[in-house]
């Protein structure tokens, strides 16, 4: 069974067009790659075409439109980027991290930006 028939099972007619990319993408390689694209496993891959994923499917969301379908958003401080970075920014900003100049401002950045303070409500 292909991965778009393993989602459109378990999805249904109301499929979002977010998961349909996702399962495209893992039949023209493989989930294992799909997933490394990602930055996430392959098991959590597995999970969201079968609609099993008790994680925050959102964030999955915004890793595939980013990575996948190559949605884009504006950061106060890089400017044009793709999603799934500005969803890395936003978790390493979470924690403070003096390890280098680019994390001070990135995390200054993201606590000015409302996709971060959105995030924080």
């Amino acid at each position: 069974m292909s991965a778009r028939e393993t989602a459109s099972a378990a999805w249904g007619v109301g499929m979002p067009e977010w998961v349909n990319a996702l399962a495209e993408a893992c039949d023209r390689t493989s989930q294992n790659r799909v997933a490394h694209q990602l930055g996430r496993s392959a098991s959590l891959v597995s999970t969201v075409l079968r609609n099993s994923y008790a994680g925050n499917m959102a964030r999955v969301e915004e890793l595939v439109r980013g990575a996948l379908m190559h949605e884009t958003t504006t950061c106060p401080s890089l400017g044009e980027i793709e999603r799934q970075v500005c969803s890395m920014w936003r978790d390493r900003a979470k924690k403070p991290n003096a390890v280098n100049s680019q994390y001070v401002t990135m995390r200054r950045a993201c606590h000015r930006c409302p996709v971060f303070q959105g995030e924080q409500e």
